[in-house]
C-alpha cells in the first residue's frame, strides 16, 4: 500500500439534493416488501410480483414477466411495456427513470444503472441520468447499461457487454465498450429459414 493522497474526500460526500421520489420510510418499506415477497413467490406467481410493483408506483404493461430474483431500487421510477421479460437477478438501479419498451427481454444478471459519480469532484458527487430501452430490444445475459443510455428499437446487446453510449435501432451490438457490429434482420415467420 502506498502513501499517496486520495483524489477524493468522502467525508464531503453529500446527496441531500437527491430526490428518491418518496419519503425514506416508504423506500425502506418497499425494500422490506421486495426482500420478503419477491423471493417467496414461486415462478408461476408472476402476476403477484407485477401487482406489488404497480402498488408501489411502477408502470407495468400487460403480459409482463418478472422473475422472483429481479431487483428494483425505486419502482415508482420504472416503466415496463407490454409483454416484456425481466430475468433472474436483473437489477434496475432506478435512481432516475428507467423506460423499457414493449416485447423487450432483459436477460439474467443484467444491471441497468442510472447513477454514477463525478470523477473530477473531490466530494465524489452523485450524477444520475435515465435509461431508455425501446421496443423489441434484447439485452442478453450479464450486461451493464449505464446512465443516460438509449438503446434503439429492435437492437440486440450481446452477452456481457458494457453499454456506455447510445446504441442504434435494428443493430446487433456487443463488447466492452459495446459497439454496433451488424444489422439485425427480421425473419419472415412464413419461411423455415
Amino acid at each position: 500500500m502506498t502513501n499517496d493522497q486520495p483524489f477524493v474526500d468522502l467525508r464531503k460526500y453529500d446527496q441531500s439534493w437527491f430526490d428518491r421520489g418518496r419519503p425514506s420510510w416508504y423506500v425502506l418499506f418497499w425494500w422490506f416488501v421486495q426482500a420478503i415477497a419477491f423471493p417467496l413467490t414461486p415462478q408461476p406467481l408472476n402476476i403477484l410480483r407485477c401487482a406489488l410493483l404497480r402498488l408501489f408506483g411502477a408502470r407495468i404493461g400487460k403480459g409482463v414477466l418478472i422473475r422472483p430474483t429481479a431487483r428494483f431500487t425505486y419502482p415508482w421510477k420504472v416503466t415496463i411495456g407490454d409483454y416484456s421479460w425481466i430475468g433472474d437477478n436483473v437489477v434496475l438501479y432506478s435512481l432516475e427513470q428507467i423506460h423499457i419498451g414493449e416485447h423487450c427481454v432483459i436477460s439474467q444478471k443484467s444491471y441497468l444503472c442510472t447513477g454514477s459519480h463525478d470523477l473530477r469532484d473531490p466530494a465524489f458527487g452523485l450524477k444520475t441520468a435515465s435509461i431508455t430501452i425501446n421496443n423489441g430490444v434484447w439485452v442478453a445475459a450479464d450486461c451493464f447499461v449505464g446512465p443516460g443510455v438509449q438503446i434503439g428499437a429492435n437492437a440486440v446487446i450481446g452477452a456481457r457487454s458494457s453499454v456506455f453510449t447510445n446504441m442504434p435501432s435494428g443493430q446487433i451490438c456487443w463488447g466492452s465498450p459495446c459497439r454496433p457490429k451488424t444489422v439485425r434482420i427480421k425473419l419472415d415467420p412464413s419461411t423455415n429459414s
